[in-house]
């Protein structure tokens, strides 16, 4: 069997050592009622590790198992037996004892083993490799990893030192990503402010927000007034797609992005019946699973030929004037997308009237100023994706060194 990693930090040379997890970890249990001991309710999730309840829960929750709560204190370890396997593990870190489910398990690391290395161990690929091995449960139920199941685990450990380099390099790549996170959903959430308040309110022909130099009210038109609509591919057969010269915009293409990606094509056969788009064209879903999904729309900024557009989605094609920036970010804007919403007719599947929708009415500044406000949100999301780049980054490399730094 292999004992060293792939990537080691100099100076370390010694061979890692094969170990049960029940050498490293020793079970903890203490219940508590949170209620009389004023301790605050967690929970344990996947995405998020140990996490606070809402007020809420907690006040609900104590009602129905006041004494059924365990403790777990500051750096100790907490793990859902049902969940482990898909890395439902943390250290409690909050330098506080809190409280949780009582169906969760406790522990902590015995002498000589680094909580740090084992908090990124027992997450890892590896490790959830080995959880799949040792689970237990029938086939009509989630298998679970119980304590005296994870204390039979062997795994392969370095000396306490390399443990301790190990684990604080992780940590600081942990902060690091955090870091990331944090500068991205500030900016995330910065945009969104600005998606309020940029933008004239119903009944309101001026916005809260506005860049200096600019006055006088905002007019005041429907879609229909600014241009006119076309439909998407039409006559075709299933056989008709993933050939082709020509490329159509998917539906999903148009969902998920406010400018189109001319890079998420469908394939499909050179057709001159076929509508045609161009740049500056937008684009609208016409059916969803959701309200919240109906009339979204995409903005075409390319001038290449033969594009078609899918027959679950109608374009749009401005007759005046416009900054298609504007358009893009009005038209995904809060106060648009309610009036779109109350548009959407359906049960089990949500449908829109184009005729309605080119009846909604939207207000449009100068076209200096919707430049302006193009550019603005356009900076922004330049800022976002950049930021989105890095974090994206540092987890691809996190993920590599998972892979090559433990045996």
């Amino acid at each position: 069997m292999k004992n060293t990693p792939e990537i080691r930090f100099k100076g370390f040379t010694d061979a890692w050592v094969q170990r049960k997890l029940g050498e490293v970890f020793k079970q903890t249990v203490e219940y508590v009622n949170p209620k009389e001991e004023d301790i605050e309710l967690w929970s344990l999730t996947v995405e998020s590790g140990l996490t606070p309840k809402t007020e809420r829960y907690n006040r609900e929750f104590l009602v129905k198992k006041e004494d059924a709560f365990k403790v777990v204190l500051p750096d100790e370890f907490i793990y859902n037996p049902m969940n482990i396997t898909l890395g439902s593990v943390d250290l409690n870190l909050t330098n506080k004892k809190v409280a949780v489910s009582g169906y969760y398990i406790t522990m902590r690391t015995v002498e000589n083993h680094n909580n740090n290395y084992f908090a990124v161990w027992l997450k890892s690929p590896k490790a959830i490799k080995l959880y799949k091995l040792y689970a237990t449960g029938g086939l009509l139920e989630k298998q679970r990893v119980q304590f005296p199941s994870l204390s039979q685990i062997e795994t392969t450990i370095p000396v306490y030192k390399e443990q301790t380099a190990i684990g604080n390099f992780f940590r600081t790549l942990d902060s690091t990503i955090v870091l990331y996170k944090r500068k991205l959903d500030s900016l995330k959430q910065i945009k969104k402010a600005y998606l309020q308040q940029m933008f004239p309110q119903d009944g309101e022909r001026v916005p809260k927000i506005r860049f200096a130099g600019f006055k006088g009210d905002w007019e005041v038109y429907t879609l229909g007034e600014l241009g006119s609509t076309y439909t998407g591919l039409s006559g075709k057969t299933k056989e008709d797609f993933g050939k082709g010269e020509a490329k159509y915009v998917t539906y999903l293409n148009i969902l998920n992005n406010l400018l189109t990606n001319s890079e998420e094509m469908g394939a499909v056969e050179i057709d001159k019946k076929q509508n045609e788009v161009k740049y500056g064209d937008i684009f609208f879903t016409t059916s969803s699973e959701t309200p919240e999904e109906v009339g979204m729309s995409s903005i075409w900024l390319h001038t290449l030929k033969n594009i078609y557009l899918n027959s679950f989605c109608f374009g749009f094609r401005p007759s005046r004037k416009v900054c298609p920036y504007y358009m893009a970010f009005m038209l995904r804007s809060p106060y648009v997308r309610v009036k779109i919403q109350l548009l959407a007719q359906g049960i089990s599947r949500y449908n829109i009237s184009k005729i309605k929708l080119m009846e909604i009415e939207i207000n449009m500044p100068s076209l200096v100023e919707q430049t302006a406000i193009g550019n603005f949100f356009r900076n922004l999301d330049e800022q976002i994706t950049i930021q989105q780049a890095k974090l994206d980054d540092f987890k691809k490399l996190k993920s590599a060194y998972l892979q090559k730094m433990f045996v």
